[in-house]
């Protein structure tokens, strides 16, 4: 999600309040919950193909949860059955929030929720990543998935949404992938549904195919379900090859877990949504599980296809662009040329583009103490008032197996991973080897991301 600099919170750390919240109400019993076999998704028996939209009115500039406005909620989602869509990407909620009524709703809709569980206090950041990762961030969106995941329309998690923005801040990765394996071990320790994790990342061309590869490679436990981009290479007028699409799903083609788009649509000039027919047909099917449009508001960022003003909404032209280019595009039929199966990917080397010093075998250790909320649950969210998380860690970083102590299903061979990580060997992490910079996306130049890693001013 785009927006400008913003400075980083320092907070205190945050009180957990004991106890389990109370378990959210899905109304509909005939919500089927989507699943993911071999690099796709799938409701039941059929093919899934992710057909949405990008949804935070208010932005950057006013982070709020949109799924606890109920009445903004339910004016919207009559919009959302207008555009023919049944995804919508969120990127911020209070965990502290209740949201029954709204995701009841959103079902009664058919629609899914990709929902991010960071928040702009709660979130690593890519400055500091050894001290944003901590036993206070975890609890938080600890508290954001055990509430979700009872949802049946909850589509999938997002550990974190372009954190990674260019060659220097690829440090960075262990810990968002660290995020992946606590996430998966937490729904697994308390028996939660097992929601498809995964990250959103920004599209980098120096290390596009090395970041996808290392959130898919090791052992299960600790690689993602899935793998998206932010892409906005296809400028319009363009097509399919002349916007190198072609070259990605090539690149990608045996990659084992699903892949789609979790923001595009680029604004440079008049958008006429062309790659709406690409992404939806066997030009992209056997690897590309659909995407969604930035966004459904209009915002500073001047990408919105609706204006909103209390209870009513103007339709802009790309609503009714989209809304056309999303009615024409016809799902490829049967499974679409998917892989039924597939390997891990090769973790990819260090070198320029690629500054992940930590082996492949190794990731940041589960935060001290944090064991306790896999054993107890996380309790009660800080919600977006709480003091923060980003400084509550230490500027050194303790490194254990990529998966020990993680808490897996046992799906594979019976076993079960112990549900108490430990640190193994501490190998201190140095400070100040993190550094920034602004990315470049094709013709759209990102300063920074919400709810992904955040700039310190």
């Amino acid at each position: 999600m785009k927006s400008y600099a913003i400075a980083v919170v320092a907070g205190a750390l945050a009180t957990t309040v004991a106890g389990t919240p109370a378990t959210p109400v899905q109304k509909r019993a005939d919500v089927t919950t989507i699943t993911v076999k071999g690099n796709a998704f799938w409701k039941g028996s059929e093919r899934f193909y992710i057909r949405g939209v990008d949804y935070q009115p208010g932005g950057a500039s006013d982070a709020k949860d949109p799924i606890a406005d109920v009445a903004g909620c339910k004016r919207d989602i009559a919009k959302f059955k207008e555009l023919g869509i049944n995804t919508v990407r969120v990127y911020t909620v209070d965990n502290t929030a209740d949201h029954d009524e709204c995701m009841n709703a959103l079902a009664d809709a058919g629609i899914y929720l990709a929902l991010d569980v960071n928040t702009p206090k709660y979130s690593i950041n890519r400055a500091s990543p050894q001290i944003s990762y901590n036993k206070v961030y975890l609890q938080s969106i600890f508290a954001t998935v055990e509430k979700f995941a009872a949802y049946k329309n909850t589509l999938l998690f997002f550990s974190g949404n372009e954190v990674i923005n260019d060659d220097a801040t690829t440090n960075c990765a262990p810990f968002v992938k660290a995020v992946t394996r606590d996430i998966k071990s937490y729904m697994n320790a308390r028996k939660l549904r097992k929601v498809p994790v995964g990250y959103s990342a920004a599209d980098v061309e120096s290390n596009r195919y090395e970041m996808a590869e290392y959130m898919n490679c090791g052992e299960d436990a600790v690689r993602s379900d899935f793998y998206a981009f932010n892409d906005y290479s296809w400028c319009d007028p363009n097509t399919f090859t002349g916007a190198g699409w072609d070259k990605k799903v090539e690149k990608l083609k045996d990659y084992s877990i699903p892949i789609f788009l979790s923001e595009f649509g680029c604004n440079t000039n008049k958008r006429q949504f062309n790659e709406v027919k690409s992404i939806y047909s066997t030009d992209m099917s056997s690897v590309y599980s659909g995407g969604l449009v930035y966004e459904y508001s209009q915002e500073d960022s001047k990408y919105g296809l609706v204006e909103l003003d209390g209870s009513s909404v103007k339709e802009l032209d790309d609503f009714t662009t989209l809304k056309n280019a999303y009615a024409n595009a016809t799902d490829p039929s049967g499974d679409g040329g998917y892989k039924a199966s597939g390997s891990a990917s090769q973790c990819p080397k260090e070198g320029k583009s690629w500054n992940v010093t930590i082996s492949d075998d190794q990731l940041p250790a589960f935060p001290s103490g944090a064991s306790d909320y896999l054993k107890n649950g996380a309790g009660s969210g800080p919600g977006l008032k709480g003091s923060g998380s980003q400084s509550s860690g230490t500027q050194e970083t303790d490194l254990a197996g990529a998966g020990d102590g993680a808490v897996t299903s046992g799906a594979a061979g019976g076993s079960t991973g112990s549900s108490t990580p430990s640190k193994g060997a501490a190998s201190a992490l140095r400070p100040g080897e993190f550094s920034l910079a602004p990315l470049a996306m094709g013709a759209v130049v990102l300063v920074s991301s919400l709810f992904g890693g955040l700039l310190v001013l």
